[in-house]
């Protein structure tokens, strides 16, 4: 067999392992909790009525499920979805002609809602509430507005940034959906269920392991499982040990608290470049060579959850647990940060 054709159903393994990873109900779906019955509930009660079920917002950090649970609404409510994201909506008209083009019941996902312009915004207002759109002909005074109805669709939006989203839209949906960060026993689920379809030879211990160092989050437990497979596979016949999730993780450079490389880089600059002074968030990034958005949304919810910085009037500032984390010693004589 050529290395072509291997290397080609190679991906299309890693593509059906990528769909199989992903569950396809409420009942597959590992923690969230509430969150999951409360959508269930949405469904249930829009089903027994005969209707679609009300718009849904699914809010909180990325990787914790919120195309996931797209999907299933879509899936246990026995409708269509169509997948879209808010960067790619730019335009009224991009909103107009995806909206038009909805068929009676369809689930709408618009993954990172906030990104979206302001006009495709205020069209999805009227769109979500009384199910039509206004769409303008012409150009100056004589321009024409033309109201085009809309069949009736249930639109699910994801962000990670709510506060972002402006009130008139927020109030728009029917349930907010706040999703919360995992425990490690949930992570352990997560990982379990991965490494079983994948069908890996690993220990309770390796993937509670893997489960502590993954941040609360199942999209990085699962990529950091697939990293220590692959080092499995090169270095101990594909047998996932203790030793070989230390192992992997230490060459991936993930520490115990699950920190990588940007996490570090970011509190090293904190106490080291800045000498433990407040740093504001452009600063941050010109110093790192990252993107602001990537520090904001990425590194800081984390280090914040764990305590090792701290945002202040001022700017960010490392705590105490953060100069500990790194081997340092606090400023002495330092008030209320560092007590």
């Amino acid at each position: 067999m050529s290395d072509e054709l291997m290397g080609s159903e190679a991906d299309a393994s890693e593509l059906v392992f990528e769909s199989a990873i992903r569950p396809q109900s409420l009942n597959e779906f590992v923690g969230q909790h509430k969150v999951r019955g409360q959508i269930q509930l949405l469904i249930e009660a829009a089903s027994i009525q005969q209707r679609t079920p009300d718009h849904i917002l699914l809010a909180g950090p990325p990787g914790l499920g919120k195309t996931t649970l797209a999907m299933i609404v879509a899936h246990e409510s026995s409708r269509p979805l169509r997948m879209t994201s808010g960067p790619a909506i730019q335009h009224a008209g991009d909103m107009a002609a995806i909206l038009s083009s909805l068929s009676s019941g369809e689930i709408l996902f618009i993954d990172e809602i906030h990104r979206m312009s302001r006009s495709a915004e205020e069209m999805l207002y009227l769109a979500m509430e009384d199910f039509r759109v206004d769409v303008m002909v012409g150009k100056g005074a004589g321009a024409t507005s033309i109201s085009l109805d809309l069949d009736p669709f249930t639109l699910v939006g994801a962000t990670t940034r709510s506060g972002l989203l402006p009130n008139p839209l927020r109030d728009r949906f029917g349930f907010t959906a706040n999703l919360d960060f995992y425990s490690e026993d949930e992570l352990g689920e997560v990982v379990a269920r991965a490494a079983n379809l994948m069908n890996l030879n690993v220990g309770s211990d390796a993937l509670a392991l893997i489960a502590s160092r993954s941040r609360g989050t199942p999209r990085i437990a699962n990529r950091l499982l697939r990293r220590v497979r692959d080092f499995a596979l090169v270095h101990s016949n594909g047998k996932v040990s203790v030793d070989t999730v230390f192992s992997a993780l230490e060459l991936y450079e993930v520490d115990e608290l699950g920190l990588d490389r940007l996490d570090r880089s970011v509190l090293e600059a904190l106490i080291v470049k800045f000498e433990g002074k407040p740093v504001g968030l452009n600063t941050l990034s010109v110093a790192l060579g990252e993107e602001t958005d990537t520090i904001e949304s990425v590194v800081e919810p984390f280090l914040l959850r764990i305590g090792l910085i701290v945002r202040t009037t001022r700017g960010r500032q490392a705590t105490t647990s953060g100069y500990k984390h790194l081997g340092l010693t606090p400023p002495q004589g330092s008030q209320g940060l560092f007590d």
